[in-house]
């Protein structure tokens, strides 16, 4: 599995991340903490602590890159 984190610090950024997802073939799963859900989902997302970053799991398959391109200012690096 791929895994970046990303920060959504505004209504904004869930709006780009949701309209990048939602063209992404692959299943997409978001994580904080202990819950996880629907990369797709919209209200999946708001549903997260949205405070801190967040882990964005994709397959080991994924390269989607016009994605990746599209969410560069919402990936944190550690």
């Amino acid at each position: 599995m791929k895994k970046y984190k990303i920060m959504m610090k505004t209504i904004d950024d869930i709006k780009v991340f949701a309209a990048a997802a939602a063209c992404c073939d692959e299943e997409l799963d978001l994580s904080s903490g202990r819950y996880v859900v629907d990369a797709k989902s919209i209200m999946g997302i708001f549903s997260l602590d949205l405070s801190k970053p967040i882990t964005l799991t994709a397959p080991e398959s994924f390269n989607d890159e016009e994605f990746l391109s599209k969410i560069k200012n919402l990936i944190v690096t550690e």
